[in-house]
This record gives structure tokens, C-alpha cells and sequence, in this order.
């Protein structure tokens, strides 16, 4: 039997309802459908649960596995709790935006139909997303181990003081200063944290990994571009400043003074499936609302040809 893992925002009543669509188009065409138990409960919510289709009720990253995609129905931030089933799983992710921005998923609600006939049809390509591997370390100890798809973020965990930093690559000092953190982070997750404190936006497929300060209290603050396969290093100074480390606004670890981190491009991607590509730079112009009108469309404002 074929399987489809379905992640879903259950917070809001329009999503669920949407979900149990889902549901019962899949399983008109056979697909057994995955779901978590918590989840699974807030769909059965006021319903018969013979209604609901062919779902079966799974626990934890196993039960996702050999499913042939994962689809996410929600925002950015249930896209990323899928991803962590998903890439365990070895399965790609499908986000269907029915959050705000979105960035992270393909299609927009008025596209949901769509997106069931192309997973149904196997019409869809996939891409691979590379993703950050974290280890945090204490007088030469590990005391932490994560991964991030969008960013890794260092934060300082007391509101009245700064954190003070210093940045390496490749075991080479670069920078030193008092900020309220730094985030690194991958291509796939420039248009989220690190853009919102003024780090840029890259392409996906471009392989790279960002450095970007948070309200450092430094000249040179600006956001570093480096290359794939380098390794930032991030050190927590003096015995009085603690941090706080988040990978992908989900997990946290707490960092004592003086750890260090050591970030760097991990072995295992996050596929993500496209049953509609568009370029980039498309997706950027409608999720930003960027005036592009008139661009070389003959009007007095277009650029010269």
C-alpha cells in the first residue's frame, strides 16, 4: 500500500478541516495515511472517526518510515517539526503554506488539490537541502549534539547582558565582540532568522553557510558568507556570560560560560519534493510583495532594454 506521512497545524479549525479533505482524497486512491497520535485526535475531534479515512496512527520518526512524502499543512514552523521525522525517515517534505510567509513550503492553498493529484501521479521532483550539524563542547567535552535545516542560533540568556563571542573559521580567529547573539545559518533558511536581523537572502541551490551578528557592539558587524565545507567556530568568553543555543527555533541546549560551538555542514540533507517548481526569484517577488510592476513591460519606469 502506498503511504503519505500528513503533518498538520491541528491549532485552527479551517487546517483541520482541510486535513480531513486530504485524508479522504487519499484515501479514494488507496494511500494509507500517517499520523501522529496527537494529531490524529484533533482531526477525530466532532467527527465519526470511520470518516476519516484510511489512517493509521504512528509514533516517532520509525513509523514515517517508507512513506513516500511527507506533506505539511500549516506555516514554516510546522514545516520544521515535520522535518525532523522526515529526515530521519529518509523521506522527502511537501509543504502546503497555510501559515503567513511560507517560504519553506511549495504551494499555496489554492494549489492543494493539485499537489495530492501530483504526489498521487508521482509527478514531482526532488531537491536536496543541506543542513547544519552542531556540536556544543565545555572544557573539551561534548555536552550537546543538534542539526538545523534554517539556522543554528547563539543567544544570550540573561536580558541585561550582552554575549560576548569570538568567531572562527577553520580554526582561524576572525571576530570578536558583545552582541545578543550570532546566527549561522544555510541557504534554505536565509529568508527566515538570519533575514530578519540583516543577514541576505541566498539562493538555495547556492552552497554556502552564513555568519550573521546579532546587535553586535562591533565596527565590522556585517554577515559572512562562507564556503560549504569550512567549520565556524563560535566561543562563549569569560566566566560570567551564558548562552542560550536554538537550531531551528525548536531545540535548545543551555550554554555555560566559556563553551564552544562548532558548526559545520552536516552529512545528511532534508529532500524536499516540487510537484510545481518555480524559480526562486518568483517565489521571492510574490512571498515579499517586491515591486517588480512595469519591470521591462514597455512602461515610462521600466529599464532601458
Amino acid at each position: 500500500m502506498r503511504s503519505v506521512l500528513l503533518v498538520v497545524h491541528t491549532g485552527r479549525s479551517d487546517i483541520r478541516d482541510l486535513a480531513r479533505h486530504v485524508i479522504s482524497r487519499l484515501s479514494t486512491f488507496g494511500f494509507e495515511v500517517r499520523i501522529k497520535p496527537a494529531e490524529c485526535a484533533d482531526l477525530l475531534r466532532d467527527i465519526d472517526g470511520d470518516d476519516l479515512g484510511n489512517v493509521t496512527v504512528i509514533d516517532g520518526s520509525d513509523g514515517a518510515k517508507g512513506a513516500e512524502v511527507a506533506l505539511v499543512l500549516g506555516g514554516d514552523g510546522t514545516f520544521l517539526r515535520a522535518a525532523e521525522d522526515a529526515r530521519e525517515a529518509g523521506i522527502p517534505l511537501l509543504g502546503v503554506n497555510l501559515g503567513h510567509v511560507g517560504f519553506l513550503a511549495e504551494t499555496e492553498l489554492d494549489g492543494l488539490d493539485a499537489t495530492v493529484t501530483a504526489i498521487v501521479e508521482g509527478r514531482y521532483e526532488i531537491e536536496e537541502r543541506f543542513s547544519l550539524r552542531i556540536t556544543a563542547m565545555l572544557d573539551g567535552l561534548v555536552i550537546g549534539e543538534d542539526w538545523a535545516l534554517n539556522e543554528a542560533s547563539i543567544e544570550k540568556s540573561s536580558r541585561e547582558k550582552l554575549l560576548e563571542v569570538e568567531v572562527s573559521v577553520d580554526d582561524r580567529p576572525l571576530l570578536r565582540f558583545g552582541c545578543d547573539g550570532v546566527i549561522c545559518a544555510t541557504p534554505t533558511g536565509s529568508t527566515a532568522y538570519a533575514f530578519s536581523v540583516g543577514g541576505p537572502i541566498v539562493w538555495p541551490d547556492v552552497e554556502a553557510m552564513l555568519v550573521v551578528p546579532n546587535a553586535a557592539h562591533a565596527l565590522f558587524q556585517r554577515p559572512l558568507v562562507v564556503a560549504p565545507n569550512s567549520q565556524i567556530g563560535i566561543n562563549l568568553i569569560g566566566t560570567e556570560h551564558a548562552g542560550v543555543l536554538s537550531c531551528d527555533g525548536r531545540r535548545s541546549l543551555d550554554l555555560p560560560p566559556g563553551s564552544r560551538l562548532r558548526i559545520e555542514r552536516s552529512k545528511q540533507t532534508v529532500t524536499i519534493a516540487r510537484p510545481h517548481p518555480t524559480p526562486f526569484g518568483e517565489r521571492l517577488v510574490a512571498k515579499f510583495q517586491l515591486p517588480v510592476r512595469g519591470f521591462r513591460d514597455g512602461s515610462p519606469n521600466s529599464p532601458r532594454k
